[in-house]
């Protein structure tokens, strides 16, 4: 299977990029709902022995990355040319916007630097994971 670049792949970006805005500005915190539920999980965990540290901030920051793998995934194959960084700058720039957004246009979100680095974070595992993808040996299909 090659990952070249197509269009395809530049339109699923610019897909993705706007269910990341239609997330990224929703009036209130999109994990609101489940809010009691996670508490009480994490209150369930801590005491049978889970660490402090494990608990709602790892959950959002992780989520947080993971929502932006496919924004490095998809940058990757749709920029093959360009340096990690640049692809990985689509993702940094697109979380930049969002929380500048959320800080000037919705009372109820939380615009923070760490939900930029970990957004970051993710698109940079996204980018890494094509260039390995690319750079694993290819092997030949042919008949023994």
């Amino acid at each position: 299977m090659t990952l070249a670049p197509s269009r395809l792949s530049r339109r699923l970006l610019t897909l993705y990029s706007l269910l990341l805005a239609f997330v990224g500005f929703w009036p209130t915190p999109v994990d609101k709902p489940a809010q009691g539920t996670l508490d009480s999980l994490f209150r369930f965990l801590h005491r049978r022995g889970f660490p402090d540290w494990f608990g709602y901030n790892l959950l959002e920051s992780s989520a947080n990355a993971m929502l932006f793998v496919p924004v490095g995934i998809l940058a990757a194959l749709s920029f093959p040319g360009s340096r990690w960084w640049h692809n990985a700058g689509i993702g940094m720039l697109a979380s930049l916007c969002i929380e500048l957004g959320q800080m000037l246009f919705l009372e109820a979100r939380y615009p923070s630097w760490f939900d930029v680095a970990a957004n970051t974070l993710g698109t940079i595992l996204g980018v890494a994971g094509v260039r390995l993808w690319r750079r694993r040996p290819q092997r030949s299909h042919r008949a023994r």
